[in-house]
């Protein structure tokens, strides 16, 4: 049985975050592209908004990623949900010298732990505007 699936499970079915967060990590670590098909559910579909791009099908999507010319690296931030939703953030950096991208996912899975839809929003650091600055704090 695939670890990582069993964790997604018991998030599933225990509204465990801290096994969620766990499967994530090994998902994000060194996961195999078969280990990673198996926690896709067969009727898997990922959109990303802001491109405009649905792959639809666990087949396209492991295709997609084995086409893909370097991988980021995912330094994972906080994952957060329970049941059925689960939400996952984190930053990719790409090693291209640019900025890295902050991503946001949106996971919905089945009863299995298998993920069905995956949302991703992707956004670049930007410079904040000066008129805020008495209200925040840089981070």
């Amino acid at each position: 049985m695939n670890p990582v699936l069993e964790l997604f499970r018991r998030a599933v079915t225990d509204n465990d975050a801290d096994a969620m967060r766990e499967g994530v990590e090994l998902m994000f670590g060194d996961l195999d592209a078969q280990s990673e098909y198996e926690l896709r559910s067969p009727d898997y579909v990922m959109e990303m908004p802001q491109s405009g791009e649905r792959i639809s099908g666990r087949d396209d999507m492991r295709a997609m990623q084995e086409a893909f010319p370097k991988p980021p690296a995912i330094e994972l931030r906080r994952v957060s949900g329970a049941g059925k939703l689960w939400v996952v953030e984190g930053v990719n950096d790409y090693g291209d010298g640019d900025d890295a991208w902050h991503v946001v996912v949106v996971w919905e899975l089945d009863d299995d732990g298998r993920i069905v839809r995956d949302t991703r929003y992707y956004s670049q650091k930007f410079a904040p505007p000066q008129w805020r600055a008495q209200w925040v704090e840089l981070t």
